[in-house]
């Protein structure tokens, strides 16, 4: 356990806001033109909340309310709270993809919480990237960070049934497409698919990584799943201020939570949740910002031995609110440590082990959090797959795939970008079937650019309307959390830049065998020089502004598709602790 620091010192604040000089004068009374007393900087902690709130944002377009909580609680605690905004990376509305603006997001929370006299902070998310950027940026500075979920929406509804937010739109597309749906059904089905504020209410990306921070030690118990317009997410932001307030006292950092057990926990919750395979991605990239050697190997290793015990949409069938109504993540983390699979000993915000905080807690329907013997899967985390088409690896969710395909060979169809697959998946000459393998190039971190959400491509409308729902798609894209399928992701390295994934033909025979976490392109080394020699890449690169930047910079999708320049521990001050005045 952590020793907390003495209690009253001076704070990262004083060097802003103490004594008697010009400087602090200046900066005190530019402050005091918002109407506060004096008071207000004696030494308390300055609280400050990152709030990705933004009506682009739909996820997030109920944060200034629990900001507002926030508030409450920072004040009630002793502490003087200021809130300010940064990037909000939009996942539904975003272009060309939100994945492109994670990083971009995560430079403009480091520096802001850097740059600004705040002694701890509140990070408030919601959104697919929000999360991850608030904790990448804000574990790179390393000061007292807490964060507040904005949560997921009530579940959808229409015509008397469950429906989820994104798995729905995937699964009702295909419906269209078969004939199963008509379009008009279609649309009927829109205003109900989403229809209060919060996040996905499947175990999407964004409820996956709202289950992440939370497995990380990053928030309160119990934050992952509370619905958006349930009163107790109000509840739990308040306490967060409380909470960060005595953060700042105790000096709890980042760096004290987020440890190499802290992310091994992370991994065995995610496959325990069935989530999204963005959190790979993400929780890689936060472990570079930290310095924590994480790799694809450690997925795969710990992930393998964990059973999907939640029975949520995509990989099951109910929706974030029975998740929460059971018992939430609590009773998962508490599942995974009773199979002997959790560091139990990890800190968290609390101050106390993440044991502490759910050893009591009670399953409350054993249908939605189901035991061991009744898995979705034995096997339920992350499968990490290599071989000549993907040397640095290749992930694909168990829990979301058909088992008849875990153990495929199949002759490839290639669609050499998003456009020429638009154009040709619904031809009736497309020459496919349902044992081909759908092969997608220039969709990764530089070929989009951004990685974008496209590698679960929709079937062709012939192999739909033989009633066939799956097939195996291989691409360097990412997939939604809430979309579902034996879809095989994040190729690296990516087509773009010159992987075994440019190289695919129409024709050439593509072995998947998820148990030996092989895939292989069964093309002899000799023609695979061949056509290696001949490549061109046909993407145009991006120059100029942050597109230029990103492109040049950003590394491969198996390490975090992070900028190379911001990976590693930097620290909390600014440079020399310069002034301007």
């Amino acid at each position: 356990m952590k020793k907390k620091a003495e209690w009253p010192r001076k704070l990262r604040s004083y060097d802003w806001f103490g004594g008697t000089g010009k400087n602090a004068i200046m900066h005190r009374s530019w402050m005091k033109n918002q109407g506060l007393p004096a008071d207000t900087f004696d030494g308390r902690p300055i609280i400050g909340i990152c709030n990705t709130w933004s009506e682009l944002t739909p996820c997030n377009a109920h944060l200034r309310d629990l900001a507002e909580r926030v508030k409450r609680g920072v004040y009630e605690a002793g502490g003087f709270p200021v809130e300010f905004p940064v990037f909000s990376v939009g996942e539904s509305t975003l272009r060309p993809t939100a994945m492109m603006f994670r990083n971009l997001a995560a430079m403009d929370v480091e520096e802001a919480i850097r740059g600004n006299p705040v002694d701890g902070v509140v990070l408030l998310g919601g959104c697919d990237k929000t999360t991850p950027s608030l904790l990448m940026g804000a574990a790179s500075v390393d000061i007292p960070v807490i964060l507040v979920s904005g949560g997921p929406m009530l579940n959808g509804k229409w015509r008397g049934k469950d429906v989820g937010s994104g798995t729905a739109v995937w699964q009702f597309s295909e419906m269209v497409k078969s004939g199963e749906m008509t379009l008009e059904e279609f649309m009927d089905a829109e205003q109900g698919m989403a229809r209060s504020a919060g996040s996905c209410m499947t175990m999407g990306t964004a409820s996956t990584m709202a289950s992440m921070a939370e497995a990380l030690g990053m928030t309160l118990p119990g934050n992952a799943a509370i619905p958006a317009v349930d009163a107790r997410r109000r509840v739990i932001s308040q306490l967060s201020g409380r909470r960060i307030v005595d953060m700042v006292k105790e000096d709890l950092k980042p760096s004290d939570i987020l440890t190499k057990e802290a992310f091994e926990n992370a991994i065995r919750v995610n496959g325990a949740v069935g989530g999204s395979t963005n959190a790979v991605l993400h929780l890689l990239a936060l472990a570079g910002r930290v310095g924590v050697d994480l790799s694809l190997d450690d997925w795969d290793r710990l992930g393998r031995e964990v059973p999907t015990i939640v029975n949520l949409q995509p990989s099951g069938k109910h929706l974030m609110e029975e998740f929460y109504y059971a018992g939430g993540l609590p009773v998962v983390i508490k599942a995974v440590g009773d199979m002997g699979l959790l560091h139990k000993d990890a800190i968290t915000v609390t101050g106390d082990t993440i044991w502490a905080g759910v050893k009591d807690v009670v399953n409350y329907n054993d249908d939605v959090i189901v035991p061991r013997e009744k898995a979705l899967t034995q096997s339920g985390g992350i499968a990490v797959l290599r071989g000549n088409l993907a040397p640095k690896g290749a992930v694909l969710k168990p829990s979301a795939a058909s088992p008849h395909l875990m153990q495929h060979k199949g002759r490839a169809v290639v669609f050499e970008s998003i456009e020429d697959y638009h154009a040709r998946i619904n031809r009736d000459d497309l020459d496919i079937d349902e044992n081909c393998v759908m092969v997608l190039k220039y969709c990764g971190p530089k070929g989009y650019p951004g990685m974008a959400e496209v590698g679960n491509m929709g079937l062709p409308p012939k192999v739909l309307k033989k009633g066939i729902t799956d097939m195996i798609r291989i691409s360097d894209a990412r997939m939604s959390g809430t979309a579902y399928g034996t879809v095989i992701l994040h190729t690296a390295p990516e087509a773009a830049d010159g992987g075994p994934l440019a190289l695919v033909q129409n024709g050439d025979i593509i072995a998947v065998d998820v148990p030996a976490r092989t895939i292989q392109l069964e093309v002899s080394d000799e023609e695979l020089a061949k056509r290696r020699a001949a490549w061109v890449s046909p993407v145009k690169p991006l120059t100029g502004g942050y597109g230029g930047l990103y492109v040049n910079s950003v590394m491969q999708a198996d390490t975090g598709a992070d900028l190379d320049f911001l990976v590693g521990p930097r620290g909390s001050e600014i440079p020399n602790n310069r002034d301007s005045h």
